[in-house]
C-alpha cells in the first residue's frame, strides 16, 4: 500500500476513533445538575464491573497513538528538494505528455471507428448478397 493510501486509512481511523469516543462519552457520562434551581438528576444506570472513569483515558490514549502514527506517516513522505518553479515546470511537462498521449489515443479511437464503419458496411453488403441469393418460393 502506498504512503498516500496509508495516510487516508489513518485519517479514517482517527475520525472513527474520535466519533466513537465522543458518542461513548455522551452515552455513558453521568448526569450533572445544571443549576441549583433544578432537581437532582436521576442516577445513571451502570453495568457491573465497568469503570467509566477509566474509559476516557483509554479512548484518549488510543486517539493519541493513532495521531502519532499519522505523524510518523507524514514524516515518511518524501521531501521535495526542488523549488516551486521546478515543480511547476515538472507539472507543465506532465501536462504536455498527457496531452500528447490523449491526442494519440484520439487518433487510435478515430481509426478504430473508421474500421468499425468499414466492417459494418461489409457486413451489410454480405447480408444483402445472402438475401439476394435466395430464390423466391413458387407457391
Amino acid at each position: 500500500m502506498d504512503i498516500i493510501s496509508q495516510l487516508q486509512e489513518q485519517v479514517n481511523l482517527i475520525a472513527h476513533l474520535a466519533f466513537n469516543s465522543i458518542g461513548t462519552l455522551q452515552r455513558d457520562a453521568p448526569p450533572n445538575r445544571l443549576s441549583p434551581n433544578y432537581p437532582e438528576p436521576p442516577p445513571h444506570p451502570t453495568e457491573e464491573g465497568t469503570n467509566f472513569s477509566e474509559q476516557p483515558k483509554l479512548m484518549s490514549s488510543t486517539l493519541v497513538k493513532a495521531a502519532k502514527q499519522f505523524d510518523a506517516l507524514v514524516a515518511a513522505l518524501p521531501i521535495s528538494e526542488s523549488g516551486e518553479e521546478e515543480q511547476l515546470k515538472k507539472i507543465t511537462e506532465l501536462q504536455a505528455e498527457n496531452d500528447a498521449i490523449g491526442q494519440e489515443l484520439q487518433k487510435q479511437l478515430e481509426a478504430a471507428e473508421k474500421e468499425l464503419n468499414q466492417v459494418q458496411e461489409l457486413f451489410r453488403q454480405a447480408s444483402d448478397n445472402c438475401l439476394n441469393l435466395k430464390k423466391p418460393d413458387d407457391n
